[in-house]
């Protein structure tokens, strides 16, 4: 396992190299210098979603969702708070299905609210439904190991 891990800024998009033991410890972009981990689900759209997905070595949690879905606007608040409790283990990330009709279709999403876990750029687990909080953090403790 490397000693340092490449992280995308949450606001600018830069890549930077931390060391790993320096991720609980609030570090900044190098470009923007603002935050890297905010404890609140990104909002991508497919260029931001690309980015991380490929540049982040960080496990991606995606919710794939759309503001007409009652379950999906239920989820949002256990996805918040998991993303403030579980950051920076995990990157949370949401995805506007009706914003992005192609990122859905790229990932056969068939019903919403959606999870899925990446890992290294690849699919490692989906959900379907809402979920609990004690229910999501159970679902994502094996994901949500040592960085």
């Amino acid at each position: 396992m490397s000693e340092s891990l490449h992280l995308v800024c949450p606001h600018c998009a830069a890549v930077n190299r931390l060391p790993r033991a320096k991720t609980g410890a609030a570090p900044n972009c190098g470009q923007c210098h603002r935050p890297l981990f905010t404890g609140t689900p990104l909002a991508v759209d497919g260029d931001t979603f690309e980015r991380q997905l490929t540049r982040s070595e960080l496990p991606l949690v995606v919710d794939f969702w759309a503001a007409w879905c009652g379950p999906c606007r239920m989820m949002a608040l256990t996805f918040a708070q998991a993303a403030s409790e579980l950051e920076p283990q995990l990157r949370f990330l949401k995805v506007d299905t009706e914003a992005n009709p192609a990122l859905a279709g790229r990932f056969a999403i068939r019903s919403i609210p959606t999870l899925i876990v990446f890992r290294d750029g690849r699919e490692i687990a989906r959900h379907s439904g809402a979920l609990d909080l004690s229910s999501l953090k159970r679902w994502l403790a094996p994901h949500s190991g040592t960085i």
